[in-house]
């Protein structure tokens, strides 16, 4: 058995290696305390039972049951019985670069993006699969997980291609649920993928909705219509949400002030960075630092980590 590339540090979970993405086979017995994670994740349960607790409240847990969370959101696994999980972790880091393409394509583009925050999910989406789905689904993680400490910079190719065909088998099962009540996803406008870009890559700037639709070019009223359908929120929405992922990443990685870390990432009023943050992960920051951070400094371990 090879070790696997992630740690607990007091309820963060994180990469200790450069490790672009890891899927490993998981038992929980009786419970799992809470936590949160410096990357994307998503848990595939195929075995046993138990009750997932997060901010969205508790939901019984049974084989085929699916889990995916945006990076910082907090849960735990109560009342375990032999519950088994495929956990598959990646670093936010491939969604800006090797799997960038994702974010233009209607059904992985709803999965990463739009799903985890649209009808009030707050970065979580759970989904439901069949026998044939989970086959679909457990085939490629299986396969990552085989590939163990080899998953280095030889085996890349590797690594994305396992991982695009599970989040692909995935994005079919989520978009078919949502076609059940709701249209197709479709491709998002270009201006769209290119407001996201810009949005993120400067989280710090004062970004207000004239000048980001100077930018495309467009009419601010025309980029929110936009927006908002292919996304589920509107720019400023979204972009309070990217903030708030990003705070708290640093919020566990750096011993910086509280109000500094606000600052950074472009809250740099304490009291509204405080409420933005509460709204998002339904903790204080002060709370959510000191529930899942540990004081002994464990960043040395992050040192491959992406910014």
């Amino acid at each position: 058995m090879h070790a696997p590339p992630v740690e607990d540090a007091s309820g963060l979970v994180y990469f200790t290696d450069g490790s672009l993405a890891y899927a490993g086979r998981h038992v929980h017995e009786k419970s799992y305390p809470a936590h949160t994670h410096s990357f994307m994740e998503v848990a595939v349960v195929v075995a046993g039972t138990g009750t997932h607790h997060s901010l969205a409240g508790r939901h019984a847990l049974a084989r085929g049951d699916v889990v995916l969370l945006r990076p910082g959101v907090w849960h735990e696994y109560e009342r375990c019985a032999d519950l088994v999980l495929y956990n598959c972790c990646f670093r936010p880091g491939l969604l800006r670069r090797e799997l960038a393409w994702a974010r233009e394509d209607p059904l992985l583009g709803h999965l990463l993006w739009t799903a985890p925050y649209s009808l009030g999910r707050r970065g979580m989406l759970m989904a439901r699969l069949d026998e044939a789905a989970l086959q679909e689904c457990v085939t490629p993680l299986r396969a990552l997980d085989g590939l163990g400490s080899a998953a280095g910079p030889l085996h890349r190719g590797d690594v994305i291609g396992h991982l695009t065909l599970f989040l692909s088998a995935l994005a079919r099962v989520v978009a078919k649920e949502r076609n059940s009540r709701l249209s197709p996803p479709a491709p998002p406008h270009p201006a769209v993928a290119k407001a996201m870009r810009l949005l993120e890559g400067s989280l710090a700037h004062p970004w207000t909705l004239r000048e980001l639709a100077e930018e495309l070019p467009m009419v601010p009223g025309s980029l929110v219509r936009l927006f908002k359908s292919a996304v589920g929120l509107p720019p400023m929405a979204y972009l309070a949400q990217q903030r708030a992922e990003a705070a708290a990443a640093l919020l566990l990685q750096d011993d910086r002030p509280i109000s500094q870390i606000g600052a950074s990432v472009g809250w740099p009023d304490p009291n509204y960075f405080a409420r933005r943050f509460k709204a998002h992960f339904g903790l204080s920051a002060r709370a959510y630092r000191s529930r899942f951070s540990d004081d002994s400094a464990f960043l040395r371990t992050w040192l491959h980590a992406e910014p």
